[in-house]
């Protein structure tokens, strides 16, 4: 299987027309259809659902197209590596993060690394702690800034002097807003909205005191910001972190503390034996540098 017809076959699932990727890939539509037709052969399935006008990809088809924009990006990284391998500093860093404040932490180290080494480039993934985690073992992300519970056996890591706290998105007008901490048995039988991260659910079990199953779970999020719109049209209570919902800006909604489980410390971790690339390892340096600073000031 050849990396050119991995973009071919990419080409054809974006514009959905083997005439309209041919154009785009300066190719004949026989020889593209033919680059196709043995690529199926190869993979021993059907990719496409061949229609009159538009072909569209079978189920089959849709994970292929995941897996081959893996392996797209990986070459790309790859290569950004290599050209980063010269004496001047320069290439690609990958970082992963779900939704926390603590990013802005990553984002300063950044700026200062820019300002020393402008060559280098920064790619940020969002995503939850599985998701971030899947493609850091696929050698997708340099780094990953992972949210306690996290299970970081198989990584190498660095506590950032930074956290989260739990709490309850709610509207203004609910009976728990006005309260100052939410409890467990507060949200015993109430709609929740979660996050979908498996560890969440865990550690969201444990601090309610029943299984994930037995709880109202009405929604689960990914972005916490499409989970407010779900509390604003009253749909229930969205566990969230702190402040990444300007609540002072909406009228609508308030946040609430949850007893029990105050913090959320943030950890960045890698790959273990890990080789970097300079642009990594000159990250990785300002990210200890930077530590170092904090805890000698406190």
């Amino acid at each position: 299987m050849e990396i050119r017809v991995l973009k071919y076959f990419l080409a054809v699932a974006r514009e959905e027309n083997i005439s309209n990727a041919a154009e785009v890939l300066h190719l004949t539509q026989p020889t593209l259809s033919r680059q196709l037709k043995d690529l199926e052969d190869e993979l021993g399935t059907i990719l496409f659902i061949r229609g009159k006008r538009k072909i569209t990809l079978t189920e089959d088809g849709t994970l292929f197209r995941k897996r081959a924009e893996e392996i797209i990006n990986l070459v790309d990284k790859t290569e950004s590596e290599f050209s980063s391998l010269s004496n001047n500093v320069s290439g690609e860093i990958f970082i992963g993060g779900g939704e926390t404040l603590g990013m802005s932490f990553i984002a300063n180290i950044l700026n200062k690394l820019h300002e020393d080494y402008p060559n280098i480039r920064y790619n940020i993934f969002s995503g939850n702690g599985d998701d971030v985690c899947e493609k850091l073992d696929n050698g997708l992300l340099d780094f990953g800034l992972l949210i306690e519970p996290a299970n970081i056996s198989k990584y190498g890591y660095l506590k950032l002097p930074y956290y989260d706290t739990w709490g309850v998105l709610m509207k203004k007008e609910c009976e728990l807003a006005k309260q100052d901490i939410i409890t467990p048995k507060d949200l015993i039988n109430k709609p929740l909205i979660c996050s979908r991260q498996s560890l969440v659910k865990t550690g969201l079990s444990n601090w309610i005191g029943t299984d994930y199953e037995n709880l109202n779970i009405v929604g689960t999020y990914n972005l916490i910001f499409n989970a407010a719109l779900m509390v604003k049209a009253g749909l229930g209570y969205a566990l969230c972190f702190d402040k990444l919902i300007d609540t002072t800006a909406n009228k609508d909604l308030c946040f609430r503390p949850i007893s029990n489980s105050e913090h959320a410390n943030l950890i960045l971790v890698w790959k273990k034996y890990q080789i970097f690339s300079k642009p990594s390892e000159k990250f990785l340096e300002y990210v200890n540098k930077d530590i170092s600073e904090l805890n000698k000031n406190t």
